[in-house]
């Protein structure tokens, strides 16, 4: 075997060892975040020390993936804060109102047309966190809250889908150029809507009859001053990003930054001379920031792109099409891998295996890539990490979520799957 082949094959294991240390966080409690950073060292390292490619071609190699990943980590990082802004003045409370209702059916359409559309416009991971915490607050603990609970989860998956800020993958895609903001917005809304309804009906029927609501706790948790401005302003913002990229034309994380600086400023003026208020200010909010997870997203991408530049992802490309040769297949694929892997590392892959100048900017299979990267998690709780924040916060066991409502999930993404199928063929003719 001649070096080449050596250190490729000390790649791809280091990859495989370090993805099976990721997927068993909960039993090693070591934290994930750690083993992508090691993984993404040791790859570029035997990158470098190949020399099957010059040091400077690696060096420029890696500072373009730099450049690129670095876009992605700031976007993350701003968007994070603009979140935790909003929730630190419990403007989420507002949502709360709409949830004042005794009919379990009625519940579970109210909360999962809710974090639909607010994962469209945050993130599904903050969207799940958000509405589990407030069922918490009105559910007593039961079988009927986890089963709500799980179908926060698939509609906050599906209501991420579709926009290029609700979620990472989508956003990876977005500021990659694989797709744009209008094109997959038109393309995906109605086959994730589906998605959503198909798996809430199914899921629906574990539900009958009413419950008494437990608002306990509700008056201790009232709106912080400024609250109400602070949380229509933040979504706003949050909305604003695409357009601002649009507009000016700077990368995305300049249109995260720009809301970030907006809230900062505000608050910074109308809590300012209150010492009682420091927990309501930026400083205060970044020690609040989960670093750890954008951490992890920077570890997958950089180990992802010392394969492409190891050439290993091309050639996986050549099989993929050789033995399947079939882009909705290799789509579907995605998707149902991303109930068992986490979908970064999955799209990132992706984004590394086909060219830009063969899959074109909203290519049918980036939209797809989209779609199933997205929905798919929802399949099996630890496909997602809005799946894997719910089975903490809730203690859920991983085979009841697969009974109850990993099979409604699935249906839904097949369900939403089709309907893009047909939409396709339909504008197509």
């Amino acid at each position: 075997m001649d070096s080449v082949n050596l250190y490729s094959l000390l790649m791809v294991l280091t990859f495989l060892v370090g993805y099976v240390f990721i997927t068993i966080e909960s039993i090693t409690e070591i934290n994930k975040a750690g083993v992508a950073l090691i993984m993404a060292i040791i790859c570029w390292s035997l990158q470098f020390a190949s020399q099957n490619t010059a040091i400077t071609e690696n060096l420029a190699a890696f500072n373009h993936h730099l450049a690129d990943i670095s876009g992605i980590f700031f976007f993350i990082l701003g968007a994070l804060a603009v979140v935790e802004i909003m929730s630190q003045h419990r403007g989420f409370e507002i949502i709360t109102g709409f949830l004042n209702v005794r009919s379990k059916k009625k519940m579970l359409w109210i909360v999962t047309i809710l974090s639909f559309l607010l994962s469209s416009a945050l993130d599904n991971l903050t969207t799940t966190v958000v509405m589990v915490t407030i069922l918490r607050k009105l559910i007593n603990k039961g079988n009927d809250r986890l089963i709500i609970a799980g179908a926060v989860v698939v509609a906050a998956n599906a209501g991420g889908a579709w926009t290029p800020i609700g979620d990472v993958t989508t956003t990876m895609l977005w500021i990659g150029g694989q797709v744009s903001s209008l094109g997959v917005i038109k393309s995906l809304l109605i086959p994730s809507l589906v998605c959503s309804f198909v798996a809430s009906w199914l899921i629906s029927f574990n539900l009958t009859g009413d419950f008494d609501l437990d608002v306990k706790g509700k008056e201790d948790k009232k709106i912080e001053p400024f609250g109400h401005i602070i949380f229509f302003l933040g979504i706003g913002l949050v909305i604003f990003i695409p357009i601002f990229k649009m507009l000016t034309g700077l990368p995305p994380f300049m249109g995260v930054l720009f809301a970030l600086s907006v809230l900062w400023l505000i608050t910074d003026v109308v809590h300012g001379d209150h010492h009682d208020r420091q927990h309501l200010r930026m400083p205060y909010v970044f020690t609040r920031i989960d670093i750890t997870g954008v951490l992890f997203f920077m570890g997958i991408l950089l180990c992802i792109n010392a394969l492409y530049t190891a050439g290993l992802l091309s050639s996986l490309a050549q099989w993929f099409d050789r033995s399947v040769g079939n882009i909705s297949a290799i789509a579907l694929f995605v998707g149902l891998a991303s109930a068992v892997v986490d979908n970064v590392p999955l799209v990132a892959a992706t984004m590394g295996m086909y060219d830009l100048s063969i899959y074109p900017t909203d290519h049918t299979l980036w939209h797809m890539i989209a779609y199933s990267a997205g929905t798919g998690g929802s399949i099996l709780i630890v496909g997602s990490a809005a799946g894997v924040i719910l089975m903490g916060m809730e203690k859920i066991n991983f085979f009841w979520y697969a009974r109850k409502i990993g099979v409604p999930a699935l249906a839904g993404f097949i369900a939403g799957f089709v309907i893009y199928q047909i939409g396709t063929t339909v504008f197509a003719l």
